[in-house]
């Protein structure tokens, strides 16, 4: 098993322009983000897939490998299988979120691990953790998905699920789905053609189309959460965090 880290990262998002590149403690975030899943000893390789040479520049400042890819890519899944035919001699590709700074290294080894313990059967590995407060639990912006016995995803939603018509959380509580993502290489290169599916329009998650089409979701518990970037506030929120852990 050879396991690639692959950091998506564009330039151009419409809420926050430029966010690879925003300073966190003294550092563009990319770098924090490259240095946690350097950490990692279940990835063999790590490298920075963008279509914006500003990026590549800063990755290979502090060296780090970035890789040029196309700047039509449509989500960083599709990122991630260009990297895949770039990258050919990995079984397995691993989906780093860029703009997760703090991503604790066990989350990415917690789904890497997934396909040594459940074999051919796991075509997609995972992160859940618990919700911490109710408030977060109805966001429609945090995504929850609910498990089968063996750990396998029967379902994602922005909707509440699973609905507690009697309180049973102490068994089985809310899962909120985080972004981390790894793939088979047979697996990727199989979802790479397939069409976008109904479930996946109706609630805007892609994860759903791979459910539709017969795809195992293996999805590991984690002890951590891990604070994503999406707008120019949340930058003091993670310095924040970062301070209190020296």
């Amino acid at each position: 098993m050879r396991a690639l880290g692959v950091i998506p990262a564009r330039y151009a998002s419409t809420r926050f322009p430029g966010k690879p590149l925003a300073l966190i403690a003294g550092k563009p975030m990319i770098e924090w983000v490259y240095g946690a899943a350097k950490k990692c000893t279940d990835l063999d390789h790590v490298v920075v897939a963008t279509d914006d040479a500003r990026i590549a520049d800063a990755v290979r400042q502090f060296g780090g490998e970035a890789v040029m890819t196309r700047d039509d890519h449509v989500s960083g899944f599709d990122r991630i299988v260009e990297v895949a035919s770039k990258f050919s001699g990995f079984t397995h590709y691993v989906n780093v979120q860029g703009d997760e700074p703090l991503l604790p290294a066990a989350n990415i080894s917690g789904a890497v691990a997934l396909f040594r313990e459940h074999g051919e059967d796991c075509h997609i590995a995972t992160t859940a953790v618990p919700f911490s407060n109710e408030a977060d639990e109805a966001n429609e912006n945090m995504v929850k998905v609910v498990l089968a016995h063996d750990a396998r995803a029967l379902y994602f939603s922005r909707s509440r699920i699973p609905f507690y018509r009697k309180d049973v959380r102490a068994s089985l509580p809310a899962l909120k789905h985080q972004g981390l993502y790894a793939y088979s290489r047979e697996a990727l290169l199989k979802l790479a053609k397939l069409p976008v599916a109904a479930l996946e329009e109706a609630e805007s998650l892609e994860q759903l189309r791979f459910l539709y089409n017969g795809f195992n979701i293996f999805v590991h518990i984690a002890r951590e959460d891990s604070p994503g970037v999406d707008v120019p506030e949340d930058i003091k929120r993670v310095e924040q965090i970062l301070q209190h852990a020296v």
